[in-house]
């Protein structure tokens, strides 16, 4: 059965009628439906098997609907016969309109390319039965676009409608586009969406100069590398199609210039390669290149990719330091050279129209010794010390060329100075040689092999000539021989040599050079006597003569030696644990009298008691003398009193006097490493308030005078009231 979707009239629409071959025309037959939307979207009339449809219908949420009917008895319900299964189908109508899913859409194309060159394609659907009428055949077109675009009707294929398009004129198109069901007859539903076209680039413009003459100026004295100018080739294309390489290709300056490429800003930067001298040339002129990096072939034809310009560059004079005639001095001078000597000169001058004029130094920092000197004004350089070769070879200075009139223009330039050898060092032994002669040596057997040496340098080498004093020319025990290695051997003319005799012999040897002017030295050779033993191992070179007769051996005199020492090991070790085992030299705590107060009950008998003490003491400090003994230890050496101290001579001063006694008590060994009483049997003399004694004085008390006691304040009031009424008393 079919029904029409979207049906919505006053009355449900009929579908259709069911009906049963059972049926005899009476009412005892009963339609049931069942299945998909019976009762809900589909009714039957039970006594004539119509079926309606309740409900408005769409195709596109349900094309299809199954169901069952039966046919039962009205009054039982019992089935008559089988049930039967029946299909619904929803029958469409053009109710949707196609759309673009994927839209608004975006595509790109490369510029000035040939008509008909695909761009892109959409899609578009129709949610109506592709299978039943037209309601979901689509057809495509260009609502707007035209006549850069054109569309296929069916596959909706976007192609270019016209050659060449340049990105350059325009970049971006905007194209509707429309789908239309229906075939695209009149009454048919459309939908539309957007294309966005880009062109992209090609190479396709050649790069070209802004201006085809350029101006720089630069000063001559900047520095190499420096940039002097840009210029800038102007490219319509984009990215890498616009990229240009500079080049210089023509000109006067094409050694001294150079040109680099910005890729960033896609200029060229004209730099300095080789210094620039006013004074030698003004101007230049350089032809410039700028031409693509990357070329289409297939737009060769519009070539060539490339442009050049005229670039005029102004060099301007500056104030350029001197520039000496050599980058590097080279001198030579002989070591016995007389000073102030001229060994050499450097020569600068000032490269501007002024010409200044130049003055000449040495940097001293290069010259600590100060040996050299330079004129100042010729640049002469002379010697100021003595040179020696054997010292130093090379002298490395620095001279100096300023500017009169402009003392910040300064040039340097290194001098080497090498010192030539001249013969004035004489030779002598390489070493400090000492030869050994066996007693039992046969005649002519080499005894030693010396060799010399020589501080100079000759260019051809040292040649040394060897030969014995005049007087020894006839030396009956030895001779010398020449060897080829410029060496010496000295031989023995005989045999038996004794060492008890004779132990050492001295040979005189004159070593001569073969300078201009020869000069020649001589140095003596030791030559010892030795023991040796038969294949002329030395065993012994030691005088024994003296020493044999005792019956001693060598042997026997090294063990008497050894017990002699062991035996001072054992007595300084002795004396040592002897010391280590004395007592302490602190005093015990009973015995500190500076922790100890001794308390005496008796009462001293004033100025006329002489038994207490030693009157002579304090009368006669010249006299004192003696050794006080320490009463605050107990020392275990027995110290000595020191003689030879000068008696105190009359009116000396007792910081003399103290510190005699501070000396005797810093070098008393027996006197402990703290503070301890030291008694002093001393009065001094000389005090401006004089002595507090009246042991020495020659007055009496009526000669005294006590009235200046009242000026001594309140607590010596009394006093001087009592000596005041002492004195009235004896005028009364």
């Amino acid at each position: 059965m079919f029904v029409l979707e979207e049906f919505s009239g006053p009355e449900p629409i009929l579908v259709g009628r069911l009906h049963t071959d059972l049926d005899p025309g009476s009412k005892k037959i009963k339609y049931i439906l069942s299945g998909d939307g019976a009762g809900t979207i589909f009714q039957i009339n039970d006594v004539t098997g119509d079926i309606h449809a309740i409900k408005r219908l769409d195709r596109e949420e349900k094309a299809e609907y199954t169901l069952t009917a039966q046919a039962v008895d009205w009054e039982t319900s019992k089935p008559l016969e089988p049930p039967s299964e029946f299909i619904i189908k929803v029958q469409d109508i053009n109710d949707n309109a196609p759309e673009f899913l994927n839209g608004p859409y975006h595509a790109t194309v490369p510029e000035m390319s040939i008509l008909g060159t695909s761009v892109t394609n959409v899609t578009a659907t129709d949610a109506d039965d592709p299978v039943y009428g037209n309601s979901a055949k689509l057809v495509y077109s260009i609502l707007e676009g035209q006549p850069y675009f054109s569309i296929e009707p069916e596959t909706a294929i976007i192609k270019t409608a016209l050659p060449n398009m340049d990105r350059e004129a325009k970049e971006e198109y905007l194209v509707v586009i429309q789908a239309k069901d229906m075939g695209g007859h009149s009454g048919g539903l459309s939908g539309t969406t957007t294309l966005t076209v880009t062109l992209t680039d090609v190479n396709d413009n050649p790069p070209k100069f802004a201006q085809s003459l350029y101006h720089f100026s630069v000063p001559e004295d900047v520095v190499l590398g420096t940039a002097i100018g840009r210029v800038k080739a102007n490219d319509q294309d984009i990215g890498e199609n616009a990229q240009s390489s500079y080049d210089i290709i023509d000109g006067d300056g094409t050694a001294l210039f150079e040109i680099t490429s910005d890729a960033q800003a896609q200029d060229g930067i004209i730099r300095l390669r080789k210094p620039l001298d006013f004074e030698t040339k003004k101007s230049y002129t350089l032809k410039v290149e700028a031409a693509n990096v990357h070329i289409d072939p297939r737009f060769s034809s519009r070539g060539p990719f490339k442009d050049t310009a005229t670039v005029k560059i102004v060099v301007e004079d500056a104030d350029e330091p001197p520039v000496f005639s050599s980058p590097t001095y080279l001198l030579e001078v002989h070591e016995n050279a007389a000073l102030n000597s001229v060994i050499g000169q450097v020569t600068a001058r000032d490269p501007d129209i002024t010409s200044s004029p130049i003055r000449f130094s040495i940097d001293r920092h290069t010259d600590l010794e100060r040996q050299f000197n330079i004129n100042a004004d010729d640049g002469k350089i002379t010697l100021a010390t003595p040179l020696d070769r054997e010292l130093s070879v090379w002298h490395n200075i620095t001279i100096i060329a300023t500017e009169i009139r402009n003392h910040s223009q300064i040039s340097r330039v290194p001098v080497a100075i090498k010192v030539l050898d001249v013969n004035d060092n004489a030779p002598e032994f390489a070493s400090e040689y000492e030869a050994f002669l066996c007693e039992n040596g046969k005649p002519g057997q080499v005894i030693q092999t010396v060799s010399a040496m020589d501080k100079d340098d000759p260019k051809n080498g040292h040649y040394f000539l060897y030969s014995l004093l005049p007087e020894m020319v006839n030396n009956p025990n030895f001779t010398i021989k020449k060897n080829e290695d410029n060496s010496l051997s000295i031989l023995a003319k005989h045999n038996g040599f004794n060492r008890q005799k004779q132990e050492v012999y001295l040979l005189p040897i004159i070593i001569s050079d073969s300078g201009n002017p020869p000069l020649s030295s001589t140095s003596t050779l030791t030559i010892r006597v030795c023991g040796c033993n038969n294949d002329g191992v030395v065993q012994s070179c030691n005088v024994e003569a003296y020493v044999l007769p005792i019956g001693l051996s060598m042997g026997a005199l090294i063990a008497i030696l050894a017990c002699i020492i062991l035996l001072l090991v054992i007595v300084v070790l002795f004396v040592t644990l002897r010391r280590h085992k004395n007592e302490p030299l602190i005093i015990k705590d009973d015995e500190d009298v500076r922790e100890n107060i001794i308390r005496y009950d008796d009462e001293g008998g004033g100025e006329e008691d002489t038994e207490a003490f030693d009157i002579a003491t304090l009368q006669n400090p010249d006299g004192i003398n003696g050794f006080l003994p320490r009463k605050d230890i107990k020392p275990d050496l027995q110290f000595m009193p020191r003689q030879g101290l000068a008696p105190v001579p009359n009116g000396v001063d007792v910081d003399e006097f103290i510190n005699v006694r501070l000396h005797e008590a810093d070098n008393d060994p027996t006197a402990p490493p703290y503070d301890s009483i030291q008694i002093y049997g001393y009065e001094g003399r000389g005090s401006v308030a004089g002595s507090l004694s009246s042991l020495e004085s020659t007055t009496s008390d009526s000669d005294q005078n006590f009235d200046y006691l009242s000026d001594w304040g309140p607590r010596f009031k009394r006093l001087g009231e009592l000596y005041s009424v002492g004195e009235s008393d004896k005028e009364t």
